[in-house]
């Protein structure tokens, strides 16, 4: 907390000087543009002003950092980490907001779409090839997007239908990596501005047998319809992963047997997944704001076969593994009003609808491989000892309204609430083969419930574009617990998460918005956190009582002179179960106070980027991760490291040419535990290097 202390203190005190000093000249060509966000409030408004931590990265800054994937765009967000890989494959990735690495507890969205629907992000299929801006909202989003969200929300906002220009990149690297992508303006149709996107990527590894291949085609349509606009969305995702293997953990640390770069996958492992996404909407302007209807249809189809050592040993068999598919269908409803009319207040109010059905059909196997991933046997060997289905439908209702109020320039008053009306049914079976016995059951669910946020604003000092607020918020949200598709074919509905969370803290704009500061904390109090366990040596989810999430958070952008940029990020965070009574070899254990595994209580971000319109550039960024314990009893700690990125290149008007590095220091650190290996963890991926060039027209 001593360290926290003077780091705090260090970030404040360019704020406080600027207070009381007469205000410095803008820098030189003009500095930052005002940061605008829709997450938190449905209307584009300046991040500064709204009661709540929102970080905002451009399409600028991800072009001057080089940044391609979740990892990279986020890796200088405050209190956000981000494990590339994971359980979804090496395409995918774990995000972890306020020291919760849970792959259902963050809300990801894509123009204003859960990308996921009502079940987990689906972050594999992510592309950020053609992104116009992502707003990163941390905590919860109670009012307007409901039973979603309880650390973060990540929206990834695209460039508009018919923005000018083409490009064409080439891109190659490490591993015989390689792809490459097409961003055009389609010729105006039948009165629609149009855009096409197509990209290809194949990225290899340094584990054994363990790549991705993904193809991408987005085609963005809007057309001025009346007094409103009509856009339409077509996309599509096609992914082929062989997954890597996650290093089992004996005793207080990953086990030396098991080589690092090691596949125990059966041979021929898979997991495959093709995605269709269809977004209709309308938006139209009223004589006191505006009107906005969105309409989302997603399809998913996966096609899984894979598995995961047991024991650590010679033994035969000494691993499980999986043949499933899984098929889900997503809809989502928005419709609202905004009044954006008066000076003095603003609201929001509408209705929304999501829906999910997910179908899982497979089963499971015992199986030998070799250690060091050596003879793995093929799926022809591998009969399925069992037949699993699991089916589960789900139903989220919400209507929601928030309402601004300026009873003065300086102050800002934001509430809302929603009432929330959910439904899930969930039916399984399974039929052992040698047996013969046919089991599992039905379970169904409905919850009608409020949520609700109260927010607060005050400029506590402005002299020209510089100036100083400080906000606090409380939110209350819950959330019915994750689904698990996988072995566990329990019919039984996990109780739903809740939350009470506060924030606080203050945002600043200096020397003419060329510097951006803020600092946050944050507490939260959450019952029935799910987390993943093993049982009869089975994967399953369980709730774990109530854990407690308290933090700091600061943040430092600044555009020193025309072209140069230096960022930062810190954070402090302390995530620990409060009351969670569980069971070990049989053994009832008290967890209280223990902290939770795979949080570290300290993280940072340095980065510095030279990017001049033409010419040399270069960038290079620096993270650190403090130690966290891989396991909830605590005994096993994993060290703090750090990692290095950089970049250098040259571009011009139409050409440019850049090589990137990833992880230079080569650290293999183990990142995210497996929810489905037990006692399992997926490491850092390794160094590598990529050559892009890409074309302008």
């Amino acid at each position: 907390m001593r360290s926290t202390f003077w780091v705090v203190a260090g970030f404040l005190l360019p704020v406080a000087a600027a207070a009381q000093t007469p205000t410095p000249a803008p820098p030189t060509p003009p500095a930052y543009a005002e940061m605008i966000q829709v997450t938190a409030t449905r209307i584009p408004e300046d991040v500064d002003v709204v009661p709540t931590s929102i970080q905002v990265i451009s399409a600028d800054e991800l072009r001057q950092r080089g940044a391609t994937d979740l990892q990279s765009a986020l890796a200088l967000v405050s209190g956000v980490l981000i494990a590339p890989g994971g359980d979804g494959g090496p395409a995918g990735a774990v995000p972890q907001f306020w020291g919760l690495q849970e792959q259902d507890a963050y809300l990801l969205v894509v123009d204003g779409v859960p990308w996921g629907g009502a079940f987990n992000p689906a972050v594999s299929t992510l592309d950020l090839k053609d992104v116009e801006r992502i707003e990163v909202q941390h905590g919860p989003a109670p009012v307007m997007y409901g039973a979603t969200s309880f650390v973060g929300v990540i929206q990834v906002v695209r460039r508009a239908p018919g923005a000018k220009g083409t490009r064409i990149a080439a891109s190659g690297g490490s591993y015989e990596s390689g792809g490459g992508a097409l961003s055009t303006r389609v010729p105006t149709w039948l009165g629609f501005d149009s855009s096409l996107g197509a990209d290809f990527q194949r990225e290899g590894f340094e584990d054994d047998r363990t790549s991705f291949k993904k193809g991408h085609v987005l085609w963005r349509n809007q057309r001025v319809s009346g007094p409103g606009v009509f856009r339409f969305d077509l996309d599509a995702v096609f992914l082929r992963q062989e997954p890597a293997s996650p290093s089992p953990r004996t005793g207080s640390s990953l086990s030396p047997l098991v080589p690092i770069d090691s596949n125990q996958n059966p041979a021929g492992a898979f997991l495959n997944q093709d995605r269709y996404f269809v977004n209709l909407g309308y938006d139209r302007k009223l004589s006191f704001g505006s009107w906005s209807t969105s309409a989302a249809y997603t399809h998913s189809s996966q096609d899984v076969f894979r598995g995961f050592l047991v024991d650590v040993s010679e033994n035969d068999p000494n691993a499980h593994g999986f043949r499933q598919t899984i098929d889900g269908d997503d809809l989502y409803l928005d419709t609202h009003l905004s009044w954006t009319g008066s000076a003095r207040w603003k609201a929001v109010a509408g209705i929304d609808y999501l829906y999910g059905n997910g179908k899982a059909q497979g089963g499971d196997f015992d199986y030998f491989v070799n250690l060091d991933g050596s003879n793995p046997p093929t799926s022809t060997e591998l009969p399925p000892a069992a037949d699993i289905h699991v089916q589960d439908r789900r139903n989220f209702g919400g209507l929601y309204g928030q309402v601004e109020w300026l009873p003065s320039p300086a102050w800002r008053i934001e509430a809302g609430a929603r009432l929330n009306v959910t439904g899930e049914s969930r039916t399984t079976s399974t039929l052992d083969f040698e047996s013969g016995d046919l089991t599992g059951g039905s379970d169904d669910v409905t919850t009608v419930r409020p949520s609700g946020s109260l927010g607060l604003t005050w400029t506590a000092w402005k002299r020209g574009t510089n100036a100083l607020w400080a906000f606090a918020n409380w939110r209350n949200t819950f959330k019915p617990s994750a689904v698990d598709f996988g072995l566990d074919s329990e019919s039984e509905i996990l109780k739903p998460e809740t939350a009470n969370s506060y924030e606080a803290g203050l945002k600043s704009e200096l020397l003419g918005r060329a510097l951006r500061l803020e600092v946050a904390g944050y507490f939260m109090d959450f019952s029935n956190l799910v987390v993943a366990q093993a049982i009869e040596g089975l994967p399953a989810l369980a709730n774990a009582g109530s854990t407690r999430f308290k933090g700091v958070e600061l943040s430092a952008s600044w555009q020193i002179v025309t072209g140069l940029f230096a960022r930062g990020s810190y954070a402090w965070q302390d995530a620990r179960f409060q009351d969670y009574l569980t069971e070990f070899d049989g053994v009832p254990t008290q967890l209280g106070g223990n902290r939770i595994e795979m949080s570290p209580h300290e993280l940072g971000a340095l980065a510095l980027s030279w990017s001049p319109p033409r010419g040399l550039f270069a960038s290079g960024e620096l993270s650190a991760v403090g130690s966290r314990y891989l396991n909830k009893r605590n005994t096993a700690l994993a060290g703090a490291y750090a990692t290095l990125g950089a970049l250098m290149g040259w571009r011009n008007e139409r050409l440019e040419v850049r090589l990137s590095g990833r992880n230079l220091t080569d650290r293999r650190d183990p990142v995210s535990e497996s929810e489905l290996g037990d006692a399992q963890y997926y490491r850092l991926f390794p160094r590598r290097v990529d050559l892009t060039a890409t074309v302008s027209f």
